[in-house]
């Protein structure tokens, strides 16, 4: 089950190593790839505050990702009802 973590709880530290795992991750298709590290973290932090995009933890593997917000619906709902 995921949980959605408010990016404003995480160290700066830790958001900002997430977001550049995330921005630099090989085999996937995350669509930043056009601009710098920086140009890129930038971009993920501005959809962050936006509400465009969530940081969901995953309780089973103990892993973070970041998800669109069309994705992560079912983590909003689970959430509320909690």
């Amino acid at each position: 089950m995921g949980i959605i973590l408010p990016h404003d709880r995480l160290s700066q530290t830790a958001l900002q190593g997430l977001i550049e795992e995330f921005v630099t991750r090989d085999g996937t298709d995350t669509g930043y790839t056009d601009g710098s590290l920086e140009e890129n973290v930038e971009m993920v932090i501005r959809q962050l505050k936006r509400g465009d995009v969530f940081i969901v933890y995953d309780e089973a593997t103990e892993t973070a990702n970041i998800v669109p917000k069309e994705f992560s619906e079912p983590f909003h709902k689970r959430n509320s009802e909690a």
